[in-house]
């Protein structure tokens, strides 16, 4: 399977299809294999591009902490984007995934041509909120120390039998990536000009209101409840969520289409 080399760490990715390239992330302690079952859908008519965050699945679990971050997260993605051929993608994400899809747009905004955000946070305006985040991150950091990879087992079904070779690249990751800095991603949401599709599991309760806020900030975002659906969305309920992101997928592809024609028809 492929790879790529990020100054001495490996990052794991596969291809799937062809067509307007889609960048898929992972939520925390999930690994690409959380894409499973949308694999045959979404590469029908789309260049399907899944990866392993670092610390995570098949890709390098490097031991330096300093080697986890939002800012080498988004350069990891940017970097699978060359090494496909893609100046620009459909950008996505569960989770964490989603959050880092919104922190690429945030560095790369025309290599974005739209945005998927699901079951996914936007971050924190205020000081004390992302300080309970952070130390909730680090105590799940310390947990992965103390106990391995028993955590998963009780964690929710995107992460529950997904493979990572040991627990020490998820306990680095936690403190690393999971944790924010600031609040430039919350902020940054009035600013996204590219279609985006918000969707969120009914049952998936610490982020009904965060998917409300973004459905609010974002302009002209669209936002779809998927019903008997908690945090792992898209494996709960494989088949509404297919059907709530195909129909948005392929609003772009005529868009696409129609912007091409009529370009040709002035020129």
């Amino acid at each position: 399977m492929p790879t790529i080399n990020r100054d001495g760490v490996r990052i794991y990715y596969e291809v799937h299809g062809s067509g307007p390239p889609l960048l898929l992330t992972h939520g925390y302690s999930s690994t690409s294999g959380m894409w499973q079952g949308q694999i045959a859908a979404l590469s029908k008519h789309h260049k399907l591009v899944l990866w392993d965050m670092r610390g995570h699945g098949q890709s390098g679990y490097p031991e330096d902490t300093a080697a986890y971050s939002e800012a080498l997260t988004v350069a990891d993605m940017a970097a699978l984007l060359d090494a496909v051929g893609a100046g620009q993608a459909i950008v996505g994400g569960l989770s964490l995934g989603g959050y880092m899809s919104l922190a690429f747009y945030r560095a790369h905004p025309k290599r974005v041509r739209a945005l998927l955000i699901i079951d996914t946070g936007p971050g924190f305006k205020k000081d004390e909120a992302r300080d309970a985040w952070n130390k909730r991150a680090h105590d799940t950091g310390d947990r992965f120390e103390r106990e391995g990879l028993e955590v998963l087992k009780s964690a929710s079904r995107e992460r529950s039998s997904v493979t990572h070779r040991d627990a020490s690249g998820l306990a680095r990751a936690a403190r690393g990536m999971l944790t924010q800095r600031d609040a430039r991603v919350i902020e940054s949401l009035p600013d996204i000009k590219v279609p985006s599709l918000i969707v969120v599991g009914a049952d998936d309760t610490p982020f009904l209101a965060a998917s409300d806020y973004m459905a609010a900030r974002i302009p002209g975002a669209q936002k779809v409840v998927i019903p008997a659906a908690g945090h792992a969305v898209n494996i709960d309920q494989p088949q509404a969520f297919i059907d709530a992101v195909l129909p948005f997928l392929d609003g772009l592809d005529a868009k696409t289409t129609e912007e091409t024609a009529t370009t040709k028809a002035a020129s």
